[in-house]
């Protein structure tokens, strides 16, 4: 017992170690550790390859082997399997094997010489997702109101799937406290509606791993209606009888269900016969029907209690609920103990399960009873004391927790060291706290024996213990609510028996972020703005983030939403922007907010206003001066009506610029205060003027002067360039800086200058009033390094950057060499030379020119040309093209290069030739001598030849009076012809006549003419023939024949008696053969006739005139006996009046058959009295 007592003492003695204990720096020896391996229920994609994990670090690296199905697992004779380089995971090929030879039990080995740690017994099964069995499902006819259970059936698979039933459009099924799928996927109803009936009821199952769905056959549902369904109490169709039990595991989820049929249908509750159902964890599914309780613990086994209730009755189900447990650890699992030579260690298993699990221990992977002897080692139930261990005691350790619901196995090992401290927290490290909460600074620290942490602050005067440091076991130091004097310099110091390393802490102490002002609460009529203010304060060093949201969410994205540094604006509100609105302020380290509702109402109808523009805004102040800057707060002005939109700050600086006001910013509309950045040595006035819809306010009135004081200048000049006005000098130029940049009095310039890629010094000069500088005596054209600083009296701006520049051009002392030409063709040329070498050129290289020139045509009939063109090439070219150019002709040219002062001198000059051409039209064309059927054709050559004319053709076809060609006859003409003459030619028919000349190269463009050959005199002089008239109603419609060549032809009419001097109508019908004259009178007769007009509408033709008479129209008055109405209402009349007829005949024969006078001596009686006109009869008088 004594024993006992003194083991017990030491394990208390030992646990602060054990909690100290950290990771071995994997540069130093240590057995394996497993950090990854695939789960113990290992599911996998039969499609994919099989990836079973294993990694494991140690030092020195380990080696992995595998067991499967308890014996050892040769990976070398299996070719489908293959191991990861540095790495136990197993990679299976499927494509060569089928997945279900790999359906074993995997466990992984990783050893060193340290130690053996194993990993978790790993089952591997592949994922199946059978389809469902083929049956045939008959149709069910049930009566309405009773209950039905629709089975679903699923196939078994692995996992198991997830079921939902769904119609033959994919929709799911409606389900309500009616009508619901239980936990087996059973589709029940509690009790069937005529609207049940369907024949697409269909269950599906999803089979996840797979991500395959399979659909069992549809089920057809007809539910009849002949007699209403008597109401029922409730009675439980799931589970059966009046109790039942159910074993689940901790930590799991407990589902039980209670369906009930009954008409009406029955309401579901629950209830803990034992106790209360856990609040937190309790869920209600499927309509009340199901009671789903997540991570069950052992308080939650008890009965339970499902009632189901309708107006007839009320019927109950107990549910005993056992909870047991598989293994589960009580504190943390066994950890890794690093331990010095001589020292002490406890390894601890304490786990629990229902029933209690047993404890296995093993060492290396082989059970410790088995293990060789160790007198340091004594294992004691779920423990393992080791006492003065010594250098080679390493090893791995597995404790194996089972009962009948599972296993735990964890590796730890023992690693004996002897390691001087090292600090594992990076140095210098600083932590950044915000003021008034807790501070936690590291270092993390690794030895063996454990080093002992020690801190320090700044002068190192004392250790930090006690009040208000709390010093963790782990090294860290902990300030349980930081002020501003803590912050500084910390220092941790680790040591042991073997040595010491300290480390530095960095730690700020910032302030805390506070919004000062608040969004308030507003009601803003619809249509109006709405500005929501949340000032800020937070630490300077901290980089603030300004979030706004809407009742939790994101802005709207709506450009009416404006978000300022400090402020939300809302334009044109509408009551979809009512809520509540949260303006967050984020930093680094904290963040703050605050939230106001906004309330949005009916505009108030109010009678048309009078909007104008502001009022000028009034008090303008000047806070929080700074050398650079100052605050501008003022207060609007009247708005007349109209919201302000934004504020115009305008300033004059009366130091350089008195009277002359300057726009500097402009804020928003609902803004009053503005940060305004400023320029040093002015003397600032500020005003500020208001703008709505309407127009700009009055400015404000003045604010009092603000003067900056002098400094250095902040900016050089720009646009600093060098170049050259003469051939030795460089001429340096600069864009001034005004009197507002200058920044202090005496402003002037340092210029700087040198030559490039010459060691040579700056050469400075100061200038001051000015712009440019003049170098006098420079080189030509050499390059040039240039700045220009501005200086004033309190200082010289920041050294300027470097601009370049030329000395002054000189016109270029060479030409271009080895020039040559290459004639393309005809027209065109390219003409090639050596660039200029760029010392000759002395400037800054323009281009090249190229002069040229004709000197004569290579025909002996062309004149001397001496009229020089020049093509200009701009850039470093080697080569152009001389296009336009003359065909057969003798062309000079030379080349010559340029710069920006000029040219320099021509290359020598050369010549070449321009091969023939094809030659231009001849000059003329005409038709002389014309006859019946023949007629000559004169013409002068070519003006433009182009080379030697060696020919001409002729062609030449007749044209129609439609205009339409004739066949194409063609003569080939010697070079020296001007003229031919055609016979066998048609008379009195038009001829078009084409000519055009020929060179060696090709013939040129034509000149045509057009004539036509003499008339017959046998034929009628007149070239109309046939020509008609017929009158219609439409007009008269005149025809004829034209055979004549000209293409102006009229119809000319006139009043066969006309009067005077009447001028023709007439009417052109170019290319036709009839026309209708239209708008003629009737009774009327006119002189019509046909003309052929030549050049300058001269008449040349004419037929023989006809007459035409145009009948008289007769009156058009209505014949009332022919219209239709009149017929119509006649035939109505004569329907009417028989309809009377036929009336009367009935009512004269109402008296019956006797004769007049037999009735008349049957009534005597005296006030008989004749029938009235009005019964259709005529009376008797006696």
């Amino acid at each position: 017992m004594e024993r006992r007592r003194m083991d017990a003492a030491l394990l208390v003695l030992l646990l602060g170690h054990l909690a100290a204990a950290l990771e071995v720096p994997l540069d130093l020896p240590q057995p394996p550790t497993i950090t990854h391996q695939s789960p113990k229920d290992y599911i996998i994609d039969p499609r994919e390859n099989i990836i079973i994990h294993c990694e494991a670090k140690g030092k020195p690296h380990p080696s992995f082997s595998w067991t499967r199905n308890g014996t050892h697992f040769n990976i070398d004779e299996d070719t489908n399997v293959s191991m990861k380089p540095h790495s136990g995971t197993l990679v299976v090929d499927i494509s060569g094997a089928k997945a279900e030879q790999y359906e074993c039990v995997y466990q992984c080995t990783a050893r060193n010489k340290h130690g053996t740690a194993v990993s978790n017994n790993i089952v591997v099964r592949q994922s199946r997702s059978p389809l469902w069995s083929k049956e045939r499902i008959n149709p069910i006819v049930v009566q309405e109101g009773v209950s039905l259970v629709l089975p679903c059936r699923p196939p078994a698979g692995l996992p198991p799937p997830i079921i939902f039933w769904m119609d033959n459009n994919f929709q799911r099924l409606p389900q309500s406290n009616r009508v619901s799928q239980s936990l087996n996927g059973d589709l029940y109803f509690s009790n069937v509606l005529r609207e049940d009936s369907r024949n697409d009821y269909i269950c599906y199952a999803r089979f996840p791993y797979t991500q395959t769905i399979q659909q069992k056959q549809p089920i057809s549902l007809k539910v009849l209606s002949h007699d209403p369904a008597d109401e029922r109490k409730p009675t439980f169709l799931v589970p059966s009888g009046p109790s039942s039990s159910k074993t689940v595991l901790r930590g799991q989820v407990l589902e039980m269900e209670c369906i009930a049929e009954g008409l009406p249908t029955p309401d579901i509750s629950w209830s803990k016969v034992s106790g209360e159902l856990p609040a937190k964890r309790t869920y209600f599914l499927h309509y009340q029907r199901t009671l789903r309780i997540v991570n069950v613990s052992e308080s939650d086994a008890g009965d339970y209690r499902c009632t189901a209730r309708n107006k007839l009755g009320t019927v109950h189900h107990n549910i005993h609920v056992m909870v047991k447990a598989a293994p589960y650890w009580i504190s943390a699992q066994p950890r890794n103990l690093v331990l010095a030579p001589g020292e002490n260690g406890v390894l601890t298993c304490r786990a629990s399960g229902t029933p209690k699990p047993s404890i296995t221990w093993a060492m290396n992977g082989i059970p410790i009873e088995n293990s060789p002897k160790d007198l340091s080692r004594k294992v004691e139930d779920d423990t393992i004391i080791f006492t003065d261990v010594q250098t080679g005691s390493s090893a791995v350790y597995q404790c194996n927790v089972s009962n009948p619901y599972g296993y735990l196995l964890s590796n730890a090992f023992i690693n004996v060291l002897s390691e001087p401290p090292r600090v594992l927290t990076p140095a210098n490290k600083v932590y950044q706290v915000i003021k008034n909460h807790p501070a936690l600074m590291d270092c993390a620290s690794f030895g063996s024996p454990i080093p002992k942490i020690t801190w320090f602050k700044d002068s190192r005067s004392s250790t930090l213990d006690g009040d208000p440091y709390i010093l963790h076991d782990n090294g860290t130091i902990e300030i349980h609510t930081a002020q501003a004097h803590n912050a500084g310099k910390y220092t941790c110091v680790a040591r042991n028996s073997l040595g010491k390393e300290e480390n530095h802490i960095l730690l700020e102490v910032k302030e805390p972020t506070r919004i000062l002002k608040q969004p308030e609460y507003k009601v803003v009529q619809r249509g109006r703005s709405a500005v929501f203010q949340c000032k800020v304060k937070h630490d300077p060093s901290l980089v603030p983030t300004m979030t706004w949201l809407k009742d939790d969410g994101e802005l709207p994205d709506d450009e009416r939403f404006y978000v300022d540094s400090d402020s939300l604006t809302i334009t044109e509100v509408s009551e979809i922007d009512a809520g509540v609105y949260t303006c967050i302020m984020n930093t680094t380290l904290d963040h703050d907010s605050a939230s106001a509702e906004l309330t949005v109402v009916e505009a108030t109808p109010t009678p048309a206003v009078v909007t104008e523009q502001p009022d000028p805004p009034t008090d303008l102040e000047l806070t929080d001066q700074k050398k650079r800057s100052v605050q501008l707060t003022w207060t609007p002005g009247d708005e007349h009506n109209s919201p302000i939109m934004k504020f115009l700050i305008q300033y004059e600086d009366s130091l350089h610029h008195r009277g002359h006001w300057h726009n500097l910013t402009e804020v928003a509309g609902t803004r009053t205060t503005a940060h305004l950045k400023l320029s040093p040595y002015a003397h600032y006035t500020f005003r500020v003027l208001g703008l709505n819809a309407v127009g700009l306010s009055r400015p404000s009135f003045p604010s009092r002067v603000y003067k900056t004081e002098p400094a250095a200048p902040d900016e050089n000049p720009t646009g600093v360039q060098g170049l050259g006005t003469e051939h030795d000098n460089l001429v340096i130029s600069w864009k001034p800086l005004t009197g507002l940049q200058s920044n202090g009095p005496g402003l002037h310039y340092r210029v700087m200058w040198r030559q490039k890629a010459v060691n040579s010094d700056w050469n400075t000069a100061s200038v001051a009033n000015t712009s440019k500088f003049v170098v006098s005596g420079t080189p030509t054209f050499v390059p040039y390094e240039l700045k220009v600083q501005a200086v004033n009296d309190h200082g010289a701006a920041p050294d300027p950057a470097i601009a370049h520049g030329y000395s002054g051009e000189d016109l270029p002392v060479a030409a271009p060499n080895n020039v040559q030409v290459m004639v393309l063709n005809s027209s065109l040329a390219e003409v090639h030379w050596d660039p200029v070498p760029s010392k000759f050129i002395r400037g800054h290289l323009k281009g090249y020119k190229v002069y040229y020139w004709k000197e004569r045509s290579l025909h002996k009939h062309n004149p001397h040309h001496v009229e020089k063109e020049i093509l200009t090439f701009s850039g470093n070219h080697s080569h152009g093209k001389l296009p336009g150019l003359h065909p057969y002709s003798l062309y000079s040219f030379n080349v010559r290069i340029y710069n920006g002062k000029g040219e320099g001198p021509p290359s020598p000059t050369q010549e070449f030739e321009t091969p023939e051409g094809v030659p231009g039209a001849p000059t003329s064309l005409l038709v002389t001598n014309t006859d019946l059927d023949s007629l000559t054709l004169e013409w002068n050559p070519p003006h433009v030849r182009n080379g030697r004319i060696t020919g001409y053709t002729l062609k030449y076809q007749p044209v129609n009076n439609s205009n339409e060609l004739g066949p194409v006859e063609e003569l080939a003409l010697s070079a020296n012809e001007t003229s031919v003459t055609l016979s066998n030619l048609r008379h009195s028919t038009r001829y078009k006549f084409y000519l055009n000349a020929k060179t060696e190269r090709g013939a040129g463009p034509t000149i045509s003419q057009e004539t036509v050959t003499i008339m017959d005199e046998a034929m009628p002089a007149s070239p109309f023939r046939n020509v008609n008239s017929s009158v219609g109603d439409d007009g008269a419609l005149i025809s004829w024949e034209y055979w004549g060549p000209e293409k102006s032809v009229y119809v000319e009419y006139k009043l066969q008696n006309s009067e005077g001097e009447e001028e023709w109508q007439k009417e052109l019908v170019n290319g036709s053969q009839n026309v209708m004259l239209k708008g003629l009178k009737g009774g009327l007769s006119y002189r019509v006739r046909l003309v052929a007009k030549g050049h300058h509408d001269q008449p040349l033709h004419q037929s023989q005139e006809l007459l035409v008479k145009v009948p008289a129209v007769a009156s058009r008055q209505v014949d009332i006996a022919t219209q239709g109405w009149f017929i119509g209402l006649m035939c109505a009349i004569a329907l009417l009046i028989l309809i009377l007829l036929i009336i009367c005949f009935i009512q004269r024969n109402k008296g019956g058959k006797y004769p007049v006078k037999e009735k008349e001596d049957a009534h005597t009686d005296p006030e008989f009295q004749p029938m009235k006109d009005d019964d259709c009869t005529f009376g008797e008088y006696r």
